[in-house]
């Protein structure tokens, strides 16, 4: 990647924009397509401005100064996998027009045995994802704590993201209530950095070997295979009432975490926590934190089952759509430090337990760079399907530490791509090439790209002049001082505590957030089959907090048990966990303009180019495709729901079109309002129920009137176009209008 590429925003760009829709995004290709079957030969088109690809190194490491396009296809015409021209890819070779195919048809089996082995074995776990390139800036904040040459200030690091679901299968929805991973790949001068992590900082248990089981009990039931992609089922709920390590990170799972709003507005956690050594020789113990631009924010989950139904691709789709438009998402990396102490304790918080979190009141996040995603994959198989991470794939300045959970991935995540991507030289896949030189002494396999010379890939040896060599300054196996101790297979007594941080946790929500997390142990325990299994949650959950357990209990139809652990001492909230509260940009904010074609677009261009100045993107949604008084239309009133967009504004009170017919869109039936399309109906209480802001003007006020919203928080009715906008926009700042979400629990 050109580390030069500007970060270039929707609003730099706002003049150059010289028919309305130019900057909607979207488009599927780089070419504009013909009416007629193009005939004249030309050289493929180039990638989209906004697709990147990974750099062309050798599989051994060094720049080849080669264009990134020289690995797509070449040439005007059609040819075979070795270059040999074809005059036809239509008709296989028959004996007569209708005689049977001949086995000599070369080209016919060199595509169909291709097509049949297109597809590798999908991950086990985090198969659903998607993945972006960008580039990461150091602060220069770590060099105290860390000699990784990566963090040096002002140095520019590639990276590559994938953002993934864990338990569903590639074919399912994005926006399922789920774990989300968030795994970034530092191509370093050091060697590759891999930071696996997820966008909760706990997980369900306390060591690898219990791994299998929980995916195991979280995935589809075995006969049936379903359900697909969720855990309101009995297996889940059965492992983790049993395993109560596990009601740390599941409080999460049902909390808004469960469900982002995009990859964008998605927090990152390295989990585990690490040791780094700095130039010096001293160590510390550090947590990674990835922390979004835009702020945390999350579905609502009514949207969430929505935009499954609607739009199965909706984190993907955000993520792609908003780097082509030039709202690139943003991080910034930051660093929990704590001292190296033999206990590997802090603030009485077993720091090798990834079922617990530090609050940040207690350690505080040190930003120590800024990643900003701006290049979408040229190929999705190439780049994120065949994208191969591993934790043990560290620079030197990081190490691990003896989690166990930690220390079973250090196994597993290599093991696994043998079978995944066909044998050990996965390494050597373009997007998993190393920008660092690599001298490795592995030889032969499946797949070997390199053509590795010399004849001695042993040390030391003297035929190939002692090549190659070790240096002082390489990676460093920190070492630690492990204590004589007995072989056991048992958890320290530090890990037994398996309620208090779930308290915690409980105790920083908001009543809203309160409120979503009853509703979603409600229906997902709700889900399950067995009496027994919903009563043994239950049980945990009177182990946490009193009024969580009675609210559900109530929900079940259950009674509520008294706990059979005691509480500690009153935990002290840690507002840092909640998500509400603070304001955000509003880069790439989706803003919905619903217009009246019969009674003009009054307004409308005017509030477009101002949504666009912000860095927004304005879609017009409009009863039919096409042009309305020369303003592209982006959606219409049969293809729009509420789920997409960030706010809704109304230009006008269009009347019922002509396909507003139940039987021709089930949306249209029972309009609330007979003189506007019920659709539009539809989206703005949509929109209301989801506490999204609303804003009209012109005849637009009268839809909010009569559908009862005029008045309400977060509802505009205003005397212009502009007014509206500008009344708006501070209410996208705190996501949603939270006071519209009704809260009974305290």
């Amino acid at each position: 990647m050109d580390a030069s590429k500007p970060v270039k925003k929707i609003k730099d760009a706002v003049e150059k924009v010289t028919t309305p829709g130019d900057r909607i995004p979207g488009s599927p290709g780089s070419g504009t397509p013909t009416l007629d079957e193009p005939t004249t030969p030309i050289e493929p088109l180039p990638p989209k401005s906004e697709q990147d690809a990974p750099e062309t190194v050798t599989p051994t490491g060094a720049a080849t100064g080669a264009p990134k396009i020289s690995k797509s296809q070449q040439g005007a015409y059609l040819t075979t996998s070795q270059g040999a021209r074809l005059r036809d890819t239509d008709h296989s070779l028959k004996a007569g027009p209708r005689g049977p195919i001949l086995l000599q048809d070369h080209h016919f089996r060199e595509k169909i045995t291709h097509f049949d082995h297109e597809r590798i074995p999908e991950r086990v776990v985090h198969a659903r994802g998607a993945g972006a390139h960008g580039l990461f800036t150091a602060y220069g904040t770590a060099t105290d704590v860390t000699k990784a040459g990566f963090l040096a200030k002002g140095k520019q690091t590639q990276v590559f993201v994938r953002f993934s679901t864990v338990l569903g299968s590639r074919g399912s929805a994005d926006t399922v209530r789920d774990t989300r991973g968030f795994a970034t790949k530092f191509y370093t001068d050091e060697g590759t950095f891999d930071l696996v992590g997820n966008n909760i900082p706990v997980f369900f248990i306390q060591d690898a070997i219990k791994f299998p089981d929980i995916i195991h009990a979280g995935k589809w039931h075995p006969d049936r295979e379903i359900p697909q992609a969720q855990s309101a089922h009995d297996t889940f709920w059965d492992f983790v009432s049993l395993h109560t390590e596990a009601q740390h990170h599941t409080m999460w799972n049902m909390s808004d975490r469960g469900i982002p709003r995009s990859y964008r507005h998605m927090e990152g956690f390295g989990v585990h926590t690490f040791r780094l050594i700095n130039e010096a020789g001293a160590t510390v113990l550090a947590k990674f934190h990835w922390k979004p631009k835009l702020g945390v924010h999350s579905l609502d989950w009514e949207e969430a089952q929505i935009a499954g139904g609607v739009d199965p691709d909706f984190h993907r789709r955000d993520l792609y759509d908003s780097i082509e438009a030039g709202a690139f998402p943003e991080w910034e990396l930051g660093l929990q430090v704590f001292p190296d102490t033999e206990d590997e304790t802090f603030a009485g918080i077993d720091l090798l337990d990834p079922t617990k979190i530090v609050p940040e009141e207690l350690a505080p996040v040190q930003p120590v760079g800024r990643l900003v995603l701006n290049g979408v994959p040229t190929n999705f198989h190439a780049e994120v399907e065949q994208v191969a991470f591993h934790l043990g794939h560290l620079p030197p300045g990081i190490d691990v530490t003896n989690d166990p959970l930690l220390q079973g991935r250090l196994f597993s995540y290599v093991d696994t791509q043998l079978t995944r991507l066909g044998g050990p030289n996965f390494s050597q896949i373009p997007i998993n090439r190393p920008h660092a030189p690599v001298n490795d002494m592995l030889r032969d396999g499946l797949h070997q790209h390199a053509v590795h010379g010399g004849v001695a890939p042993y040390r030391p040896n003297s035929l190939d002049g002692g090549n190659p060599f070790t240096t002082d300054t390489g990676f460093v196996d920190i070492p630690v001082r492990v204590a004589e101790s007995t072989k056991v297979r048992e958890n320290p007594v530090s890990f037994d505590d398996h309620y208090s941080q779930v308290r915690l946790f409980w105790r920083s929500m908001s009543p809203v957030e309160k409120e979503h997390i009853v509703r979603a142990y409600t229906f997902e325990l709700a889900k399950c089959y067995e009496q027994a299994i919903k009563e043994r949650q239950v049980q945990c959950l009177a182990n946490i907090d009193p009024v969580l357990c009675e609210q559900v209990a109530t929900g079940l139809g259950l009674p509520v048990p008294a706990p059979t652990v005691p509480f500690d001492a009153e935990v002290e909230p840690s507002p840092a966990l909640s998500q509400i509260g603070g304001e955000w940009p509003a880069d790439g904010r989706l803003i919905g303009i619903v217009v009246d074609p019969a009674a003009g677009l009054d307004g409308v261009d005017e509030v477009r180019t101002a949504v666009f100045a912000a860095g927004m993107v304005p879609l017009v949604i409009a009863p039919h495709g096409g042009v309305v008084d020369g303003v592209t239309v982006q959606r219409t009133f049969a293809t729009a729901r509420s789920i997409e967009f960030d706010a809704i504004l109304l230009a006008g009170a269009p009347a019922p079109a002509t396909d507003a017919l139940p039987a021709r869109d089930a949306k249209a039936g029972a309009p609330s309002s007979p003189a506007v399309d019920p659709r539009v109906t539809l989206l703005i209480e949509e929109a209301w129920r989801h506490a999204k802001a609303i804003g009209a003007w012109g005849a637009g006020v009268t839809v909010l009137e009569q559908t009862g919203l005029a008045g309400t928080p977060g509802v505009i009715a205003a005397d212009s176009a502009a007014t509206a906008l500008t009344e708006l926009q501070p209410l996208l700042a705190k996501h949603r209008v939270w006071q519209r979400f009704p809260a009974t629990v305290a």
